[in-house]
């Protein structure tokens, strides 16, 4: 979402970012290190059977775990990040956090969804448990699975991509075709959750349609939410001009 903001040239690197990307950073290696010495010990191969037994991971269903898990993970990171974008073009955390923190871990977010998505999307290449083309992956409409809804999230995808190159090219084309262009992600939003809702294998599941219905109630309250704070803006600058004039 929008944001009044400076851009990243125009203001010092936010503490919280470099703090964020450090922690993340040893998280994510401490747990590779940690998971390959527990790999290699007999506990970690015991352990590494159980699975194997529990999830079938050994069996031609692998990958298709992989992009199911991924596309969860993804849809997660896009409404926590849609979610911010709301908090932050409202204002509504700014007595909690700090909103160049608010604003840098919106756009941390939205990177993170992206790779998550890259992953779901990529794997079906790999997957023989139902495999797809090239072309069925980056054209919307032509899966042999659940087309129309497999063909919302390829649309979506594309609008989620976009929306986030907007952060690195703000300068050039202008605060408002930045905050025009960052509309559009609720529109991708709604286009992820119909399509996990509507073509996941998960969906029957009673958790999976709990996050669902969760995440969605949620994003609709801090849409109307910004709706509101804008319209209230927009008609206090209108009685400011007035008062003005008069």
């Amino acid at each position: 979402m929008s944001t009044s903001l400076k851009s990243k040239g125009d203001a010092p690197v936010s503490p919280w970012r470099v703090a964020l990307s450090a922690i993340a950073t040893i998280v994510i290696v401490g747990l590779v290190v940690v998971g390959a010495f527990m790999a290699m010990t007999p506990s970690g191969q015991t352990f590494v059977q159980f699975l194997n037994w529990l999830f079938g991971a050994n069996t031609v269903q692998l990958w298709w775990y992989v992009t199911r898990a991924s596309g969860i993970i993804a849809y997660l990171l896009l409404w926590l990040s849609t979610i911010l974008g709301l908090a932050v073009s409202s204002k509504y955390m700014d007595i909690m956090l700090d909103r160049m923190f608010t604003y840098d871990f919106h756009q941390f977010i939205s990177l993170l969804s992206i790779a998550f998505l890259l992953i779901h999307i990529l794997v079906l290449l790999v997957d023989r448990y139902l495999p797809y083309s090239v072309a069925q992956i980056l054209i919307p409409f032509i899966s042999p699975y659940r087309p129309f809804w497999v063909g919302i999230g390829v649309i979506s995808f594309y609008i989620i991509l976009l929306v986030t190159i907007t952060f690195y090219i703000k300068k050039r084309i202008g605060m408002h075709s930045f905050r025009v262009i960052h509309y559009l992600s609720l529109a991708g939003f709604l286009g992820g959750l119909l399509h996990g809702f509507f073509s996941g294998t998960d969906t029957a599941l009673p958790a999976m349609r709990i996050v669902y219905y969760a995440t969605g109630l949620s994003a609709l309250f801090f849409t109307v939410y910004w709706v509101v704070m804008v319209s209230m803006h927009r008609a206090e600058k209108k009685r400011q001009v007035v008062l003005t004039v008069k």
